[in-house]
């Protein structure tokens, strides 16, 4: 059976070689790079078996990349601690939205309307969690701070894709910014089918769903090679993603 790795980084900004991997299931970690060629220093090395090649890799590469824990250090929390991390954070929100649909939109009446006309239409009347929501990111955004996603879109866009298109408008208008990304140059860019918030590059907070798309918990992770790899996607994601404006006109 197939091995499930995940890329972590690479020490080269060109080719992708030495590059550190992780194999999700049994923890281990993989490094690939150039082999260790000269007999006389091959002769030198203890231990090495038969079938077994040496590979010359950076320091800085081991530093930055291999986990630094046996396993992630991860602590969960409920949804109600997780909302209050929004009224905390000191600079950055991001988010990756990589799921084609979330069952908690499609309990609200403004999901019934957009299923009937294909309008969320008018947005006077938010539930009460959605109007702090908004009051918390008018707040935060009020004093400088960020608050960025990028939503991953299928082709042809889901009706939940469709429904958050057609919703950002209140969210934009509450200061936050909204790009987006087919999911084909999600695909190329290798961007993780992950759903994070990534506050202040430094503190995860990943989210978790079970099989019906529900948001059952969080997450939060705060081991630096992850939050490294989550920054690099970020960086990633942002680089190629659309302004939603101009993406939803060209849909």
């Amino acid at each position: 059976m197939a091995r499930r790795l995940r890329f972590n980084g690479t020490g080269s900004d060109i080719g992708g070689c030495p590059s550190v991997h992780e194999d999700l299931d049994s923890g281990e970690v993989i490094v690939h790079g150039p082999p260790l060629a000269d007999p006389v220093d091959v002769a030198r090395l203890q231990h090495l078996s038969e079938g077994e090649v040496a590979v010359v890799v950076p320091r800085d590469l081991l530093v930055d990349w291999a986990p630094k824990e046996r396993t992630r250090q991860v602590r969960t929390i409920d949804l109600e601690e997780f909302n209050s991390l929004f009224a905390k954070f000191e600079h950055t929100a991001w988010r990756l939205e990589t799921r084609r649909r979330y069952a908690s939109d499609e309990t609200s009446d403004r999901w019934r309307r957009f299923v009937e006309t294909g309008s969320v239409g008018d947005d006077s009347a938010e539930s009460p969690a959605v109007g702090r929501w908004l009051e918390t990111i008018r707040r935060q955004t009020a004093q400088g701070k960020r608050v960025e996603r990028v939503r991953i879109v299928d082709r042809p866009a889901t009706t939940g894709q469709r429904f958050l298109l057609d919703s950002a408008r209140r969210n934009i208008g509450a200061g936050e910014d909204i790009r987006n990304l087919w999911r084909t140059d999600a695909d190329r860019l290798h961007l993780p089918a992950e759903d994070f918030w990534l506050f202040d590059s430094r503190l995860i907070a990943l989210l978790r769903f079970d099989d019906d798309d529900q948001l059952t918990h969080v997450d939060l992770i705060t081991e630096p090679a992850e939050v490294v790899r989550c920054s690099v996607i970020r960086d990633a994601a942002w680089h190629h993603a659309v302004p939603w404006r101009e993406f939803t006109a060209g849909m």
